[in-house]
């Protein structure tokens, strides 16, 4: 899991397209994974996979056995970043909706057509005072994104890896060695969105008070290992106090709450 400098970039990024995908029509459940503001509060949360990556600061111990869902999408036709030329010929707004569901070939009561209008009434969602965010739609403004957030500051780009060609995305998994944490300045996270095409929802803290580790994890069922990046978020007291994750965890508001990053989400840190 090594960082890659600003300076790889473009070969980075390039190399993602063909080895991360999009999820690209998830249901409404599925776009809100492994984004723990965006979790919601539902009846049927304990039989939610997606709330399997969440945990806390102190669970990051050697030994520590915990289940988790680390969703890979190996679907042949995944879609990739766009070019800015192609992003900027389609609209990206929940007011272009109905065209855009014409656009794409999608039923207005569709799953897809839920996911489609939560991506976007979240990309239009004004940022906290406190918040950095961005949806980007394209290469061109991934890279743009990474400028305006770091400046001259060259980031390095971190993924989780599943080390493995049988992945089983669910099971038990133990970690085998003491989590590293990565000193960080500054931390943005880039989620997969549901969308037609690739779309990532980047945000980050402006006061950063994100702590990134690096996670080695080794399958209780067939011995996979994963290589994961987790965020801890330090201070969760602008959060919605109904998030479901203060619950599940047994933590109140303003609470560290941790969680894994899947193979598909990006994160960009600046050294401290």
């Amino acid at each position: 899991m090594e960082m890659q400098p600003l300076a790889s970039f473009l070969c980075c990024v390039l190399l993602l397209q063909f080895s991360i995908g999009s999820h690209a029509l998830e249901i409404y459940e599925k776009t809100m994974r492994n984004d723990p503001e965006n979790v919601v509060k539902r009846k049927e949360h304990h039989d939610n996979l997606y709330l399997s990556v969440f945990f806390k600061v102190n669970d990051l111990h050697i030994g520590k056995r915990m289940p988790i869902y680390f969703a890979r999408n190996d679907d042949p036709n995944r879609t990739h970043l766009l070019s800015r030329e192609e992003a900027d010929s389609i609209p990206f707004s929940s007011q272009k909706l109905p065209y855009l569901l014409d656009f794409f070939s999608v039923s207005k009561n569709s799953p897809q057509a839920k996911a489609m209008k939560t991506t976007l009434t979240l990309c239009e969602l004004k940022p906290r005072e406190d918040e950095y965010k961005s949806c980007v739609t394209s290469l061109e403004s991934l890279m743009d994104m990474t400028r305006g957030f770091f400046g001259t500051v060259k980031p390095n780009l971190l993924t989780t890896k599943i080390i493995s060609s049988n992945h089983t995305i669910f099971q038990w998994y133990t970690f085998v060695e003491k989590p590293v944490e990565i000193h960080v300045s500054k931390v943005v996270a880039c989620h997969t969105k549901a969308y037609p095409y690739l779309v990532y929802y980047c945000h980050g803290d402006k006061d950063n008070f994100t702590r990134v580790f690096k996670v080695a994890l080794r399958g209780d069922q067939n011995g996979e290992r994963v290589e994961a990046i987790a965020t801890c978020h330090m201070d969760t007291s602008k959060w919605d106090p109904n998030n479901v994750v203060f619950e599940v965890l047994g933590e109140q508001l303003g609470s560290p709450v941790c969680h894994f990053l899947p193979a598909d989400n990006l994160v960009w840190v600046a050294s401290s």
